[in-house]
């Protein structure tokens, strides 16, 4: 199954030409910078607080624009947060070359290292052997059954020493998070989990990362604005919602991989 999203037809007059689509592109702020330096204070607040909390705080980045904000408010925060609060990311084997290109330039432009959990190979060639490189496009249960190898199983490993950890989720992602709190306790775990960007806007997101010159994933300038495995993501048109092109075969109400599976209202 191609990522490439379809041609769609434009008739110009008696001519017939096949056009792509308009693709998303990052909004524009329509705030004050005095609005923004306020959430940035905010953020840095929730930050300090956590830091202060847990003594083995995590934050699992996804390498995407939001986890960017994070990852900076991290790396540039006091002392306290960037050594209570480690960074690390799930390399799933199947990442897109651009992605993992935003591991070197974290490296380059913090000096930071994030450390990469990868998944157990011996499970990943037995659902391979089973079902196919690509089978998750056959079944909800199958593509969960994947993510649950390339992403549950090695988060499970980072989190395992953890007394708290963090997402770049925020409530205007989906419909499954729309109820999103700051912290929350993770079920699953027993630990709490917390979201700093529950309340940022998309363009505030984007503000943040281009006041502050933020390295991103190359991906965002070609309509991506959600960014997961290579094959399970694909660009978006203009004006669809930010998720779409995430397991974009799928029902909207069901697209989470089973790392913030309590989102989901069974």
């Amino acid at each position: 199954m191609s990522s490439v999203i379809s041609e769609i037809p434009v008739v110009d007059g008696s001519v017939s030409s096949l056009r792509p689509p308009a693709l998303w592109t990052k909004p524009a702020y329509a705030g004050t910078i005095e609005a923004l330096e306020v959430k940035e204070r905010e953020l840095a607040e929730r930050l300090s607080g956590i830091a202060a909390r847990f003594f083995r705080a995590r934050f699992a980045t996804s390498l995407a624009a939001e986890d960017m904000v994070l990852t900076d408010a991290i790396l540039r925060g006091s002392p306290a947060v960037r050594a209570g609060i480690r960074v690390f990311t799930l390399n799933t084997g199947r990442l897109h070359a651009e992605t993992l290109a935003v591991l070197d330039k974290v490296e380059t432009h913090y000096g930071y290292t994030i450390e990469q959990f990868t998944p157990d190979q011996e499970a990943v060639e037995n659902y391979l052997k089973k079902n196919g490189l690509n089978a998750f496009y056959d079944s909800v249960d199958l593509r969960k059954s994947c993510c649950g190898i390339r992403k549950v199983e090695p988060l499970n490993r980072a989190l395992s020493h953890a007394d708290a950890w963090m997402t770049g989720q925020r409530r205007e992602q989906a419909v499954t998070r729309a109820e999103l709190p700051f912290e929350e306790t993770d079920e699953s775990r027993g630990i709490p989990k917390f979201n700093p960007l529950a309340d940022w806007t998309e363009a505030e997101v984007w503000a943040y990362l281009s006041r502050h010159n933020v390295p991103v994933n190359a991906l965002h300038e070609k309509g991506y604005p959600s960014i997961g495995c290579e094959p399970c993501t694909r660009a978006v048109k203009a004006g669809e919602d930010v998720r779409a092109g995430r397991w974009w075969w799928e029902s909207k109400d069901s697209k989470e991989c089973g790392l913030h599976e309590q989102n989901i209202k069974h």
